[in-house]
């Protein structure tokens, strides 16, 4: 059994009568990554911030790397690394400069050069911070996240914002450190993203964990499986229901009949159907739930559209490296 990076356990943080996190339990093996996923509202900040030693719980028990992060936060913040959402710094100072400094900080010798290289960055390591791209920003942050050579790393919402390609840079860098056996907690408002990166994901909503495993599991568990879909009108629709044992469905917007497969051969009696109908039919495809869409089913709202509980920057208590 491979040993846990974190263990939490009935995991409760109220603010008044707001249940930000609501007993909440979930562990992650090292070299996991681990994706916490809901909209904004959900409790994941302070679950996170919680397990950073940046709030203090009200309930239930946290270990991270078998440390208390509220009693033990000096110890672990030298083991962990952190990149908060739209990560910013100094803004005329270089990658390069900043991995040395923060090194200054951490007492830490480092090779700046390997850092860069390491996450992608050695072409624009001496151009100032604010001349970067979205994409090169991030990088800086990630480098800097490494400095103190981490165990776990907390990656908040770290592609937010950058364009198609430095998304997929950024998650080369985070596949590469996941080989490297660090252990990531990841947070995203895509949904594409933690299907394409975590080993697991748990999704949050009101402060409870409503689905947890991989994201194949999940789609499983929770998503309206294969189905095939034909473009044609009502009356194929009707044909198809009245001369097969398929389920149809029609939608008459999009003109699209819909019919779930129990067995692959169910397609082939349904397009026999349709041929055998002499009607018109159109465009034919075969579809499965994805991770956005098993999403929608379960919470109560769009990712990313409601407010969340106090932020870092309100919280009282500031980040502690």
């Amino acid at each position: 059994m491979n040993a846990l990076s974190i263990e939490v356990s009935s995991l409760k943080k109220h603010y008044g009568d707001l249940k930000a996190v609501d007993g909440i339990s979930f562990s992650v093996s090292k070299g996991e990554v681990f994706g916490l996923l809901g909209p904004n509202g959900a409790g994941k900040t302070t679950t996170i911030e919680i397990m950073e030693g940046l709030r203090q719980q009200d309930g239930g028990e946290v270990k991270v790397l078998g440390l208390d992060p509220w009693k033990n936060g000096y110890e672990l913040h030298k083991k962990i690394g952190v990149i908060p959402q739209e990560f910013t710094f100094f803004e005329k100072i270089t990658p390069r400069e900043a991995i040395i400094y923060y090194a200054d900080l951490f007492n830490v010798k480092v090779d700046a050069d390997e850092i860069l290289r390491e996450v992608l960055l050695e072409d624009s390591g001496k151009r100032n911070f604010d001349n970067l791209s979205g994409g090169q920003k991030q990088k800086t942050g990630l480098a800097l996240s490494l400095v103190n050579s981490p165990e776990l790393l907390f990656l908040d919402e770290p592609t937010t914002g950058l364009d198609p390609n430095a998304r997929r840079a950024i998650w080369e860098v985070i596949r590469n450190l996941k080989a490297k056996g660090k252990t990531i907690i990841l947070t995203t408002h895509y949904l594409d993203e933690a299907q394409q990166l975590a080993d697991r994901v748990a999704i949050m909503d009101h402060g409870k964990i409503v689905a947890m495993g991989t994201s194949e599991e999940i789609i499983q568990q929770h998503g309206s499986g294969e189905r095939l879909e034909i473009h044609g009108n009502e009356k194929l629709a009707d044909y198809i229901k009245a001369n097969t044992d398929l389920q149809v469905e029609y939608n008459k917007a999009k003109e699209e009949i819909t019919i779930p497969l129990k067995k692959k051969t169910d397609a082939l009696a349904a397009l026999a159907a349709a041929e055998q109908s002499g009607l018109e039919w159109g465009e034919i495809q075969t579809r499965q739930d994805s991770l956005d869409d098993v999403f929608v089913k379960l919470v109560n709202e769009p990712i990313g559209e409601q407010g969340e509980a106090p932020s870092r920057e309100k919280s009282g208590k500031k980040r502690r490296r």
